[in-house]
């Protein structure tokens, strides 16, 4: 495998306006990722952005940015619009797709993500999940849930349905974290379909992929990181950055 790790990132966020450039601990949120990224040391990362003022940021840092068209609907159109720069030669068969709003990221669940598509031929979309944090979490709709068929390791399982809707009866429930690795192929067939019925009736785009007769294999990492959605997050990172200094 050859990856490259790609961060799509966007200013015009609707709960936290300017979100990538928000300062964390004196950093800008996408630099923090960025570096973590780095840490990972699983391939090349570069930022995908919709604006220059992005690409200006991580630049100022020593990282690489691409510009692209800030009217792309989703982050998975970003990165390809990205990698069809970066990478025209197709050099990069294996693409790790990093929200930009997860600062403090474990370089070490990147790593797992990607470890799933050379462990397992059969898996297009390798994905992150962590335990419930609370029994609120199995009737909270904002909580996608991944139902998983797990190896007998307990380190991985291959995906069986993602929902927001309540999971009952007893074992464990696993929050989805919004990190995926593609195979090449897989994520351009899927930016290729249209939403499917059951990605717009639950609002998962990783139904569609599903609905495709992709195999999307799940990493347990040991618990989710910290993502910033809302002025609270921001201010629990901020936090965070505090204790680490």
């Amino acid at each position: 495998m050859n990856p490259i790790v790609l961060i799509p990132a966007r200013m015009a966020a609707t709960r936290l306006p300017n979100k990538p450039l928000a300062d964390i601990g004196g950093l800008p949120m996408i630099v923090r990722v960025l570096n973590q990224a780095l840490k990972a040391n699983i391939g090349p990362v570069a930022v995908a952005a919709g604006d220059i003022e992005i690409v200006e940021a991580v630049r100022a840092a020593g990282g690489r940015a691409v510009l692209t068209d800030p009217d792309l609907p989703s982050g998975s159109d970003r990165i390809l619009a990205a990698l069809a720069e970066l990478d025209p030669h197709f050099e990069h068969d294996v693409v790790i797709n990093l929200q930009g709003d997860m600062p403090f990221v474990d370089p070490s669940v990147l790593s797992a993500c990607a470890g799933l598509l050379e462990d397992f031929g059969d898996c297009d979309i390798a994905t992150v999940v962590a335990a419930e944090a609370s029994p609120a979490d199995r009737t909270n709709p904002d909580v996608v849930k991944a139902v998983l068929a797990m190896e007998d390791d307990g380190k991985s399982g291959r995906a069986l349905y993602f929902t927001r809707s309540t999971l009952y009866g007893d074992g464990p429930v696993w929050r989805h974290i919004g990190i995926y690795g593609y195979r090449r192929e897989a994520l351009e067939a899927f930016n290729a379909a249209s939403p499917s019925p059951l990605e717009k009736r639950e609002k998962l785009e990783q139904l569609r992929a599903m609905e495709l007769g992709m195999t999307i294999r799940a990493a347990v990492a040991l618990e989710a990181p910290i993502s910033v959605d809302n002025p609270s997050d921001l201010e629990a990172a901020r936090l965070q950055a505090g204790k680490q200094a």
